[in-house]
């Protein structure tokens, strides 16, 4: 799948990047702000960068008329997949996480951060998380990438997820994808043929695309209503970033 990982370097190239894909970034999710569903944007902090060599800024914006319907002008937004959402779909917070299965920033996140959020605001129906596939690091993000997907067609997607996160760090093999499908109950004939379908890895290629011409800087990257955050932040980062949008609610 090099029409993925062939765009991507996580090197130098990437740092000289990183703050110009990072301006990039507020000025796109100010404009996807306008669409609702939990795409918007404001500040950029650290996490893990990636070098995405397409990272123009999306145009677009709500008109200045009160009256006017607003208009979109920027890439298009992959369709959202109800097994990708983790909560109540009328939660009133959207936070959408563009991840990578092999980002130690992700890994960090997701053991460190993420079940607490759960706990305080999606089990409570205050917050929904929705995950978009951003992989940035190579071959091994995109074939983890895909075999997520492929667990979403069995509807054990946030399994995979927790699963894929809760082994030691490592390559990305057949034997440790099966190893986590196993863990995430996994029907594995089915999973093993549902990685290749080429609409799955489409579908992997369409949420890149989105998020690199977004300028995202890098994995992890949320978007909380209106709010851009960058890497695995602080807790209490999250938190004020959630209660600011309920707040705005």
């Amino acid at each position: 799948m090099r029409g993925i990982g062939g765009v991507v370097g996580a090197g130098s190239r990437g740092r000289v990047l990183l703050v110009a894909a990072g301006v990039a970034a507020v000025l796109a999710v100010l404009a996807v702000a306008a669409l609702g569903g939990g795409s918007g944007g404001g500040r950029v902090a650290g996490g893990t960068s990636a070098g995405a060599s397409r990272t123009a800024a999306p145009e677009g914006s709500p008109s200045a008329s009160p009256s006017a319907v607003p208009t979109w002008a920027g890439p298009a937004i992959p369709g959202r997949e109800a097994a990708l959402a983790r909560g109540r779909a009328d939660a009133p917070v959207m936070i959408v996480e563009f991840g990578d299965f092999t980002c130690p920033n992700c890994r960090r996140f997701a053991r460190e951060i993420e079940p607490e959020l759960r706990r305080r605001y999606v089990d409570t129906g205050i917050a929904q998380f929705y995950w978009r596939d951003y992989p940035a690091l190579g071959r091994d993000s995109e074939r983890a990438a895909i075999a997520g997907r492929a667990a979403a067609r069995q509807g054990r997607f946030w399994e995979f997820h927790d699963a894929m996160y809760g082994l030691p760090r490592g390559r990305v093999t057949e034997e440790r994808l099966r190893e986590a499908a196993t863990r995430a109950g996994l029907d594995l004939a089915r999973f093993a043929a549902d990685r290749k379908d080429p609409a799955i890895e489409e579908a992997v290629g369409k949420d890149f695309t989105f998020a690199t011409r977004l300028g995202l800087p890098g994995t992890p990257a949320f978007l909380i209503d209106g709010e851009l955050l960058f890497g695995a932040q602080p807790l209490e980062t999250f938190t004020a970033a959630i209660e600011k949008a309920r707040a705005g609610r």
